[in-house]
């Protein structure tokens, strides 16, 4: 399907939190797909509408699943340019001594970043993830008020981090609902399934150390689409997972907490996801990156810049259903100040029917825009006059 065509441009300078109207389309009263699980909660990526939950807002240890936001802010840096995929990463003495589950790094063995996040999204190592987190904020402690400053980025008051692996501690929380957002906003980074979403693999190939990693989702092997994201599991939390499948265009991420067995975790993903893509198609709409507009920059080394869509744009309706007379708007930010990093919010994009927000999105800057030196603005102020006085 190809793009709406833009029909309104707005300029104005609101800011909106949310990066997605969420709506509602199925009340768990109308349909029983968890049964023995605390909580749960099934949305559609694109646009987060929420198609089914149960006690979604009920605070539970996340356990392992933890590790969706240590991989968010690991992809976030990376495609900041401030981790390069190739750099190797050396472990600490206390990333060593993790225990749980683990990929048995030594102290200052390194393993490139690559290495870390399979070990991290296929074998959900806790070692790992501590090495990554201390090569990213220089200590776990940093680095775990990163990830509860992007929860308060992403509108979310329903979690709280004090580690980066899900090991038992007190006050670490989340919700079916939280944990669901969290996975939108880490598949905004389309290769992290290619983590996530493999089944075995091998580290330290070629030496008398070769750890052979299965994926501890199962769902990744047995239930055709499903590509990510994260399992997890404690004696309290009991059995939690985070997945994700896409079919016929349609991403769905569903979320279990509290199931009592691997099985009855496994067997209510899949009902979930099930339902999902037999009810359900999606439309899409743009692609990541889409350039929607020129933002207005003041006092940069550029007068404007690109802005393009953060995510996938798309629509999701029962089967069946169309989506016509659907009008888009672009809201671009005003009095925006260089210098702009890639990636900063410079406006909005609303899709509206019938005077009905179906989705909201942030549009980002596509460029770096640096400050101006003061000669800049000099000789950009002396062309002004200069071409007013002709």
């Amino acid at each position: 399907m190809k793009p709406i065509r833009v029909l309104s441009a707005l300029l104005a300078c609101t800011f909106i939190a949310s990066l997605f109207t969420q709506v509602t389309f199925a009340n768990q009263n109308d349909i029983q797909l968890v049964d023995d699980a605390r909580s749960a909660i099934l949305i559609e990526r694109d646009t987060g509408t929420v198609i089914y939950e149960k006690n979604s807002n009920e605070k539970l240890p996340p356990a392992s699943m933890t590790k969706i936001m240590t991989m968010l802010l690991i992809m976030e840096a990376l495609d900041e340019g401030k981790l390069k995929i190739d750099e190797k990463i050396r472990t600490s003495e206390y990333a060593a001594s993790m225990g749980g589950s683990q990929i048995f790094l030594e102290a200052g063995e390194e393993m490139t970043t690559k290495q870390m996040l399979m070990g991290i999204a296929v074998g959900s190592a806790n070692d790992a993830s501590v090495a990554m987190a201390e090569r990213l904020a220089g200590s776990e402690e940093a680095f775990v008020k990163m990830m509860n400053t992007k929860v308060k980025e992403l509108g979310l008051k329903d979690t709280v981090f004090k580690n980066t692996t899900g090991l038992p501690t007190t006050d670490h929380y989340s919700t079916a609902h939280d944990m669901a957002i969290m996975a939108k906003e880490l598949l905004k980074y389309e290769d992290i399934t290619k983590y996530t979403g493999t089944y075995e693999a091998y580290l330290r190939e070629n030496t008398d150390k070769k750890f052979w990693l299965v994926n501890t989702n199962r769902l990744v092997r047995f239930y055709p689409g499903v590509d990510g994201l994260k399992t997890g599991f404690t004696n309290d939390a009991k059995y939690c997972l985070t997945a994700t499948a896409e079919k016929g265009g349609l991403r769905a991420i569903a979320v279990v907490f509290g199931a009592p067995t691997s099985k009855s975790r496994n067997a209510q993903i899949s009902k979930m996801l099930d339902y999902a893509f037999s009810q359900y198609e999606s439309h899409p709409m743009f692609k990541k990156g889409h350039p929607l507009g020129k933002a207005a920059i003041s006092k940069g080394e550029k007068k404007t810049v690109d802005a393009v869509t953060s995510e996938r744009i798309s629509l999701l309706t029962k089967k069946g259903e169309d989506v016509k007379d659907i009008k888009q708007t672009v809201v671009l930010s005003k009095k925006i100040k260089a210098p702009v990093t890639k990636g900063d919010k410079v406006g909005t994009l609303k899709l509206v029917k019938d005077g009905k927000t179906l989705a909201e999105s942030p549009l980002v800057a596509a460029q770096t825009i640096k400050k101006a030196g003061w000669w800049g603005l000099y000789k950009r102020s002396f062309g002004m006059f200069t071409r007013a006085g002709e």
